[in-house]
C-alpha cells in the first residue's frame, strides 16, 4: 500500500516518541511465556481474516475510547500491532499521551508475523 506524504510524516513524528519492537521479539517472548497484552489495532475486518494468537482487538478508530474498560492499569506493558506499523505507531502514542507508560508498536506488524508464519487465529 502507498501511503500519502501527509500520513508518513504524522508516523514518523509519533516514531520520535514511542518505543518498537518485532514480530520476532513478541513471538519470542510469546514462547517465553512473558505477561504483557498484545493489542490489534487493524479494523474489524482485518481482524476477523485472522490475527496473532492471543490478541485483543482495539481498533484504531475506538481504542482510545476504550482502553481504559479493556486495560485499566497505565502501567500495563501494551505491544499494539497493524498491518505493517503505521497505525500502530499512532496509537502508541495516543495511548502515551493518554498516561499508559509501557506501550510499544510491533514494526513489520501483522504482514511480518505472517511471512514468519507465527501462530494465528481466525474468527
Amino acid at each position: 500500500m502507498e501511503h500519502s506524504p501527509g500520513f508518513l510524516r504524522l508516523v514518523a513524528d509519533a516514531k520520535t516518541r514511542i518505543r518498537e519492537t518485532t514480530p520476532e521479539e513478541v513471538h519470542r517472548r510469546q514462547q517465553a511465556g512473558e505477561r504483557f497484552h498484545l493489542v490489534d489495532v487493524r479494523e474489524d475486518r482485518e481482524w476477523a481474516q485472522g490475527h496473532a494468537r492471543g490478541a485483543l482487538h482495539l481498533s484504531k478508530g475506538v481504542i482510545e475510547r476504550d482502553i481504559e474498560k479493556a486495560i485499566p492499569d497505565r502501567d500495563a506493558e501494551i505491544i499494539l500491532y497493524c498491518g505493517g506499523g503505521f497505525r500502530s505507531a499512532l496509537a502508541a502514542d495516543a495511548l502515551q499521551t493518554m498516561g499508559y507508560r509501557r506501550t510499544l508498536s510491533m514494526d513489520g506488524g501483522w504482514r511480518r508475523w505472517t511471512e514468519l508464519r507465527y501462530p494465528v487465529d481466525r474468527d
